[in-house]
């Protein structure tokens, strides 16, 4: 028996007064027991809740790590089989839910830098998507599809316009296209500001919305409503 243990003993049977042990049953020495171990006296040295957290972490993962070296013959292999089956989980998630960014925001503006004509914008975009950068490719293609409708004047040119707004706006001289409007103007605030990861096919959708609404006739008197407003 421990020291502590042969103290609280000797405490429970004599008394604190240090009378004679008295003959109790084993329910009231069971409490009397309890009362004195509940002293802040015993558990000064105790662990925090954190370490005891943490310790059982560890244990966790020391079993883990040894029931995968028993596995197969050989205890490194195991070990080995182990992590790659962690990396594999890792880049799958890595590369189904991309970079973690913040979340995403739609009150970023379209254009950042000088302005640009329309045939500007469409050339970077190319030169973008023949290297492969769909990102670059992505946001430059719908900086091309706002400038067209401005210099078309189906939208008015307003510095710190965001995505959302010129394809709500363009969407009313031009609502045949008012979906694919909105859904460019997703690809570019997930691009831009939600750490997403475009490719091919969302850069061609944008292509090819910019390509049919520079054919697209509007509804006139919408569009005169949007400009004027």
């Amino acid at each position: 028996m421990s020291e502590a243990g042969g103290f609280i003993t000797t405490r429970v049977l004599t008394g604190a007064s240090g009378t004679p042990p008295v003959d109790i049953g084993r329910d009231p020495a069971r409490e009397a027991a309890r009362r004195e171990l509940s002293d802040p006296a015993y558990h000064q040295h105790d662990p925090s809740l954190l370490q005891r957290a943490l310790d059982t972490f560890w244990d966790w993962v020391g079993g883990l790590f040894d029931s995968a070296s028993g596995a197969t013959p050989g205890s490194p292999l195991g070990l080995i089989m182990l992590a790659v089956v962690v990396i594999c989980l890792v880049a799958a998630l890595w590369w189904r839910l991309g970079t973690p960014q913040r979340a995403i925001s739609s009150g970023g503006t379209v254009f950042d830098d000088r302005p640009r004509s329309a045939a500007e914008h469409r050339t970077a975009a190319e030169a973008h998507a023949n290297a492969l950068r769909w990102n670059a490719a992505v946001q430059e293609r719908m900086r091309a599809i706002v400038r067209s409708l401005e210099e078309r004047a189906l939208l008015d040119p307003r510095p710190g316009r965001t995505a959302d707004e010129a394809a709500a706006e363009a969407g009313r001289p031009l609502p045949g296209h008012a979906v694919r409007l909105r859904a460019a103007a997703r690809a570019f605030d997930d691009v831009t500001y939600g750490g997403r990861t475009a490719d091919e096919a969302a850069y061609i959708r944008l292509r090819d919305l910019d390509r049919d609404l520079r054919a697209a006739k509007p509804a006139l008197n919408d569009a005169a409503q949007g400009v004027s407003a």
